[in-house]
């Protein structure tokens, strides 16, 4: 960076003296040589009170317009001309940069009344309607340079907020996210490797190596519930050994699932139909994800023996999902049977539908008529594939 764009930088940051600058180099430039007439020396006086106002120009104003305005009309009634007194157009140029548009109109008619005496006392004979005119020329281009400059100012400044707005709602949709991600991933596991644990307990005796299949299997679903918190927080990276062995779940998946819940206790079946090539990837993690929130739900509240199937339609268009189970709820010791989670707090029914909703589909969850439970998703493809939030 040179010199001249380091001051730039440098006053950017300093209003006041980039003001002080601008007042300075007015100053001096209408003081060249022949521009202050013969005279005593309190016309220099005139000339530092026409322009010296303008280093508060930004902090105030309309009292500065005002006080150069007071200093222009004494100066007219002391019958002398001043070149300083351009300084006139900066300060309405700053009204209308700075203020309503109320007052930046009241400031003009002061200045357009000041430029028709200006030009009745000191135009040519023959030339006072051209010098009214080009002295309303230029009243008028400062106060509209001034007022467009607010309006864009207003403008750009909208379109920060409406920026930081969006960065906002974009940081707090990806934590929602990531709130649903862990709660789905540290239930679904948490529940399989409990009812593993319990399953290997039962068995350790009668059957030690039963036991063992199902300590190797609580070992391998804590792997891959690191893999996916880890995935989900953004650390996991695709060189890593275990992106490899715990790809990122998808319908592919949904049979690993249906084994994984069925060696916990909940035989589960897993019926596809339609291809799944043409599934966006952001599609497919809400299916596999859905499934496991409603597979987790039926081994956390009901009865052993329950049984459960995944049924899912594939097509172009879109993906319709449903998880069934013929499981009743399974009582609390010491309690009446408990209920399936519902449409109350938390990140387990209410979180599936924030999933469906992020594709445009609907989402049905009940208890169905001869007893189970059943979960119904419709996914729009459409909507993915179109970027919709």
């Amino acid at each position: 960076m040179n010199r001249p764009d380091r001051l730039l930088a440098a006053l950017a940051g300093r209003p006041w003296a980039l003001d002080a600058l601008v007042a300075a180099v007015l100053f001096l430039a209408t003081l060249g040589p022949g521009r202050v007439p013969d005279g005593p020396p309190w016309l220099l006086a005139f000339q530092a009170a026409l322009v010296l106002p303008l280093v508060w120009r930004r902090r105030a104003p309309l009292t500065v317009f005002a006080v150069i305005a007071a200093v222009a009309g004494a100066q007219w009634l002391a019958g002398v001309q001043l070149p300083a007194d351009v300084a006139l157009l900066v300060a309405l140029y700053t009204v209308g940069a700075h203020s309503s548009w109320r007052r930046t109109l009241a400031a003009w008619v002061v200045l357009e009344g000041g430029a028709v005496l200006a030009s009745v006392r000191w135009a040519p004979e023959g030339r006072l309607l051209p010098s009214v005119a080009a002295m309303t020329a230029f009243t008028v281009a400062a106060a509209v340079i001034g007022t467009n400059m607010r309006t864009r100012r207003v403008y750009v400044a909208g379109l920060e907020r409406d920026r930081d707005r969006r960065a906002r709602l974009a940081v707090a949709e990806d934590r929602a996210r990531m709130a649903r991600d862990m709660h789905d991933i540290v239930t679904h596991n948490l529940s399989v490797m409990v009812a593993l644990a319990d399953s290997a307990r039962y068995v350790r005796d009668s059957s030690p190596d039963k036991a063992a299949t199902a300590m190797e299997q609580i070992s391998a679903t804590g792997r891959q519930a690191l893999a996916d918190m880890r995935r989900c927080l953004g650390v996991l990276r695709p060189d890593e050994p275990d992106a490899e062995r715990h790809p990122m779940p998808g319908i592919a998946q949904l049979t690993a699932l249906a084994d994984q819940l069925r060696a916990a206790g909940l035989p589960t079946r897993v019926r596809l139909d339609g291809d799944a090539d043409g599934i966006p990837a952001t599609a497919q993690l809400t299916v596999y994800r859905l499934a496991q929130e409603a597979l987790t739900n039926a081994l956390k509240h009901t009865t052993p023996g329950t049984r459960a199937e995944v049924s899912l339609r594939m097509s172009p268009e879109g993906v319709t999902l449903e998880i069934t189970d013929d499981g009743r709820p399974a009582p609390a010791p010491g309690h009446a049977p408990r209920h399936r989670p519902g449409d109350g707090p938390g990140h387990g029914i209410p979180g599936m539908r924030e999933r469906v909703a992020a594709f445009g589909g609907t989402l049905r969850a009940g208890p169905l008529p001869g007893g189970g439970w059943r979960v119904v998703a419709r996914l729009n493809l459409e909507t993915a594939r179109t970027g919709a939030p």
